[in-house]
């Protein structure tokens, strides 16, 4: 419960709104009191510039301080500070409260002196006494209330919040738990989980590339499985042959003549053929092909693999050529790599090409790399085929492999070998009008 995510967020959620309202109602108190004091001592201004009008009025009115007394009582009434008023010796002569008529002043009353002035003379002193901090009127007892009212309203926030905190929490950690069962499940090995949340949040994006993922998981263990069939196929069928002839041979049926040993040695080079695209594409996934890159005439180099597949294309009678520029700029390969993605691309060519056919080998500067393409026009690849081509152990035709003593991997291998050199290859194809394969690689500096 306390390492939980709805846990953590009910208390930081509670730690901000402690934090925002303490904050909101220590200011607030502040300003408060700061407004309290300034309308306080606006208000002592106030009733001491009446005090003095009123007993400078009184004064003028009649000439001398006689009857001064009753008027200090009432206003002591009104406003509720004592007042004592002495005259020029400092002899008492009225005090609202009465108790020090006809003493010398001697009490030392808190708050502001007023002097009162004749015409030359200065006739007598008024001392009002300071609030007390019990007064009504004091910032501290009006504060309180105030701070009542804030702490109430903070506890009411804190409560609603914490409501709203727990029902969003709820909402948020619900597609979180759906996200944890699926992974726990695809962990298992269940690749069909989906989540399929609809939300624009970050949670719907981590939805989304949770469904990816599971997606492209259910994908490749598909593959995988199509793999390990496809060999137990590619293997069976030459290992049956292997062990055919040679159980004839010992049994005396056929001669180990040459055209015997020629069969076995066509059905021996295909397992090694399959033996070694699997090792090459594990290599080539694992990132420990061994590449010696210098730069090389890559016009030279496409010449020759057209030489090379020139026997079999006319076995098949198809015309197979290259149509280069004059020159191209050396280019920095591994040769024998590159050679080897060229004779995959035309080997797959003549594969899904037929009589009278044509495949050509074109080559083009762009920028800082060198284009190569390999267009034929066969068959063509179905639109549901292409975009997996490159996929590894994916065929869409499996009954071409025997024909072509292929194992569906030359491809695959054709896209992590352009990859190493830093380049890109693609396809592009219409089923019936034929396909277009081309790789870039590094120009060099």
């Amino acid at each position: 419960m306390i390492h939980s995510l709805r846990f953590r967020l009910l208390v930081a959620f509670t730690l901000a709104i402690l934090i925002a309202l303490g904050t909101t109602s220590f200011f607030v108190g502040l300003a408060t009191r700061g407004e309290i004091e300034r309308f306080q001592a606006r208000g002592r201004q106030i009733h001491t510039a009446r005090v003095e009008r009123v007993l400078s009025s009184h004064y003028r009115e009649h000439m001398e301080w006689t009857g001064i007394q009753p008027v200090i009582e009432q206003m002591e009434s009104l406003r509720g500070q004592r007042i004592v008023l002495t005259n020029a010796e400092g002899t008492v002569i009225a005090d609202s409260q009465g108790k020090l008529l006809g003493d010398r002043y001697q009490t030392n009353l808190s708050g502001r002196s007023l002097v009162v002035a004749g015409n030359e003379d200065v006739l007598g002193t008024v001392y009002i006494e300071s609030r007390s901090a019990g007064d009504l009127t004091s910032p501290q007892r009006l504060l309180r209330p105030i701070s009542y009212l804030l702490l109430w309203g903070s506890l009411v926030a804190i409560v609603i919040a914490l409501l709203i905190t727990f029902f969003l929490s709820r909402r948020i950690l619900s597609p979180v738990r759906a996200l944890t069962a699926a992974a726990r499940l695809l962990g298992q090995g269940d690749f069909s989980q989906r989540v399929m949340i609809k939300d624009k949040s970050e949670v719907g994006e981590l939805a989304q590339a949770f469904d990816v993922m599971a997606e492209n998981l259910e994908r490749d263990e598909q593959l995988q499985r199509n793999m390990v069939a496809d060999i137990a196929h590619e293997l069976r069928t030459p290992l049956s042959n292997l062990k055919g002839y040679l159980e004839a041979i010992g049994e005396r049926v056929i001669e180990p003549d040459e055209k015997t040993i020629r069969s076995l040695d066509e059905e021996a080079s295909l397992l090694s053929r399959l033996v070694n695209d699997l090792q090459e594409l594990s290599l080539a996934e694992a990132g420990e092909l061994k590449m010696h890159s210098q730069p090389e005439d890559i016009s030279r180099l496409i010449n020759q693999t057209v030489a090379a597949m020139q026997p079999q294309a006319s076995a098949k009678g198809l015309a197979v050529s290259a149509d280069l520029p004059d020159k191209l700029p050396p280019v920095d390969i591994d040769s024998q790599r590159i050679g080897q993605v060229l004779l995959n691309l035309l080997e797959n060519a003549l594969a899904h090409t037929g009589k009278s056919d044509a495949i050509t080998v074109t080559a083009e500067k762009r920028g800082k790399w060198v284009e190569v393409t390999v267009n034929d026009t066969g068959d063509g690849i179905p639109a549901e085929d292409l975009p997996n081509i490159f996929e590894r152990f994916y065929r869409g035709d499996k009954s071409r492999t025997m024909a072509t003593g292929s194992s569906g991997l030359g491809l695959t291998i054709s896209r992590r070998l352009v990859e190493a050199h830093g380049g890109k290859i693609n396809a592009q194809s219409e089923s019936g009008k034929g396909s277009r394969f081309h790789f870039t690689i590094p120009v060099a500096e």
